[in-house]
């Protein structure tokens, strides 16, 4: 079969939302599952979740959030991070989706609409993205705290760095809005809840490290991509390889042709840079990536291999980002649709 495979490990999905929540054992441990799941399947992921013990989930869209209530059932609380949008009242509705309000229209369209159902409150630290500037929530926030918001939230844009100013910065912003509040609060996705209990307020959002992902560098594998050999060829040097004639072999060489390109999220760009592993041999990508083919030079390999590791226990998404010139999110995001997809450990 000419079909790459993704294999999803849930059991280490779970490990990994666990051992998140256990760094922040004093707040509520959510769960992000937006954009179908990181990529990886909300019908599979979410549930895997919720079986673990998770009880928020963080969406982007009321869409998303609509298809998420069907998947798990009446239980978990489900929060839209991009708010209470045109024409979404009957989704927030039936689904019983709590919007996180981005604005006073938005206030204002989510309480006209839908009276006295559950809304959250997402403020503006500092990232200038989405939430309420501080003078716009001073301005509703006695009529939002009465309406007993079910959580006030911000989002730190530096994170992933630690020691960057910006997250002491948000920190100091999201206290002087939000002390004292009778709701609760919640400032950290997966970076803030590695960055300990000052950051850790009453629920986390633990997102990118539950799908093995930077900053959590203890995260497990999730995604596993093996990719069939379709062909192996000697190439002599002086010999070119794919499109352009950018890769020249300098040596006698074995090519391998895969079953995968840029069709599938194998970014064209990261060509010069990446390598899949063969066995336990590191193999260089050698030309240009295309549609649907990849060469790789398999000189070195122990065998002829019958297909190659594209992701798993040898580079995780974020090596295989690093030579995109990219991050593991959008790796992820980017899996295509024409893999086989199992599910293991769930």
């Amino acid at each position: 079969m000419a079909q790459p495979t993704l294999t999803v490990d849930l059991g280490a999905l779970v490990t990994n939302w666990t051992n998140l929540s256990r760094s922040a054992s004093r707040a509520e441990p959510g769960a992000v599952v937006k954009a179908d799941g990181y990529g990886l399947g909300v019908d599979q992921v979410a549930p895997a979740l919720a079986h673990a013990g998770a009880r928020t989930f963080f969406v982007a869209t009321a869409e998303e959030g609509a298809e998420l209530r069907g998947l798990l059932g009446e239980g978990p609380r489900i929060c839209v991070f991009n708010g209470h949008m045109a024409g979404d009242a009957p989704l927030i509705s039936q689904g019983k989706l709590a919007p996180m309000l981005n604005s006073v229209d938005q206030m204002v369209t989510h309480l006209e609409a839908l009276p006295g159902h559950p809304f959250g409150i997402q403020l503006d630290t500092g990232m200038n993205r989405l939430g309420m500037e501080p003078a716009e929530w001073q301005a509703v926030r006695e009529i939002a705290l009465a309406q007993s918001p079910v959580l006030i939230m911000s989002h730190l844009a530096c994170a992933d760095d630690p020691r960057h100013e910006m997250n002491a910065r948000q920190l100091s912003a999201f206290r002087e809005m939000t002390d004292g509040i009778d709701a609760p609060r919640s400032l950290s996705a997966t970076g803030g809840t590695l960055m300990g209990p000052d950051f850790h307020f009453d629920v986390t959002r633990p997102g990118i490290g539950v799908y093995g992902g930077l900053p959590f560098f203890d995260a497990l594998p999730v995604a596993h991509l093996e990719v069939p050999v379709i062909q192996v060829r000697d190439v002599a040097p002086g010999e070119t390889v794919g499109y352009g004639n950018t890769w020249e072999a300098t040596r006698p060489s074995r090519i391998a042709t895969i079953a995968a390109g840029y069709a599938d999220g194998i970014h064209r760009i990261m060509a010069e840079n990446a390598f899949v592993y063969a066995g336990e041999t590191r193999c260089k990508i050698v030309g240009r990536i295309s549609m649907d083919l990849i060469g790789v030079d398999v000189t070195d390999a122990r065998e002829e291999p019958a297909s190659v590791e594209m992701l798993g226990n040898h580079q995780s998404i974020d090596t295989v980002a690093t030579a995109a010139g990219t991050i593991g999110y959008e790796i992820l995001t980017s899996l295509g649709g024409r893999f086989t997809r199992r599910y293991t450990g769930g």
